[in-house]
């Protein structure tokens, strides 16, 4: 088997201050740093031009949003084209008065936009309350060829979800990327914190099993009170979690970073790699997709859910 298509991805996990325009530089001189060190593709966190506005809900913060095309896709799209690289930015969009996405874009080395995917899954939890700015995704899951590889993109919550990895895998994706904003509460992080991380690592590499990919999850770093457009929340805050890290299709581990430093990872994407991995687990093939409809309902009542002719009442 030929080995002559490898390429490297870049996963940046940085932690942001509370002035957008010095987050956006600083990314950019982060790009700038994976691609030196040879990374092809490079993604940054979620909504990373702002601390984690979302832990309060304030009308005000919806002046973060801005279009896409706008500002920060027009940088970026300048930086793919210097650098020759493709970008995957987490953007704050304004759609139309009123109606706001969590968007991740993707920029191809001639500065275009080549994929828009709106966050699919919106959570609605304490200091996550993004239902308040977010609409939920009406693209839905995409994989996108790059000028090395086709990938695809989904966002933070989505990283819980089977359903989003299949259906981005099906579309030939190579490796997933999860741009993400995941943290402790730190009145939680001593008894759960350990295993709330474990967990979040451990769904995302069985989609890289189960499908057969690469899965890259990329998380920001650091403690946040939502420090934004001169606003601070009391309390507590958000102790982001890092740990982005970067599994193979078997799910092993191949690069990791720490929970509380900046850190850029670099590694090796092996198509030849999810090939022979998917002809010895040949889970694709196996799939008895004649008798997944039910998977469409909501929850299948546990009296009705069988009929003699199989199908879901």
């Amino acid at each position: 088997m030929s080995n002559a298509r490898k390429y490297k991805v870049g996963l940046v996990q940085m932690s942001m201050g509370p002035d957008p325009a010095i987050n956006l530089t600083a990314a950019e001189d982060r790009i700038r740093t994976a691609a030196g060190r040879g990374a092809q593709i490079i993604c940054l966190p979620e909504l990373f031009q702002a601390q984690y506005f979302c832990q309060r809900e304030d009308l005000r913060l919806f002046d973060l949003a801005e279009s896409i095309p706008g500002p920060a896709t027009q940088r970026l799209g300048k930086l793919a084209a210097e650098l020759r690289v493709t970008i995957i930015a987490s953007l704050f969009e304004r759609r139309a008065p009123g109606l706001y996405h969590n968007t991740a874009v993707t920029l191809n080395p001639a500065g275009e936009i080549i994929s828009v995917y709106r966050k699919m899954h919106i959570p609605d939890d304490p200091l996550y309350y993004e239902k308040y700015y977010f609409t939920p995704g009406d693209l839905g899951f995409q994989a996108v060829d790059t000028h090395v590889g086709r990938v695809g993109t989904l966002v933070c919550w989505d990283q819980w979800y089977p359903e989003g990895a299949r259906l981005t895998a099906l579309q030939g994706a190579e490796v997933l990327f999860y741009p993400t904003a995941i943290g402790w509460h730190p009145s939680e992080k001593e008894e759960f914190g350990e295993a709330q991380y474990d967990a979040w690592q451990t769904i995302q590499r069985s989609h890289a099993i189960a499908n057969g990919v690469y899965v890259a999850g990329v998380n920001r770093v650091g403690h946040e009170n939502g420090d934004v457009l001169g606003n601070r929340l009391e309390g507590a805050g958000l102790e982001f979690w890092g740990g982005s890290f970067l599994a193979d299709p078997f799910g092993r581990i191949i690069a990791k970073a720490s929970h509380t430093e900046e850190e850029i990872l670099v590694a090796e994407i092996n198509p030849n790699l999810m090939e022979e991995t998917r002809r010895n687990w040949p889970f694709l093939r196996d799939r008895r997709i004649d008798a997944y409809s039910p998977i469409t309902k909501r929850f299948l009542d546990p009296v009705r859910a069988w009929a003699p002719d199989g199908d879901p009442k």
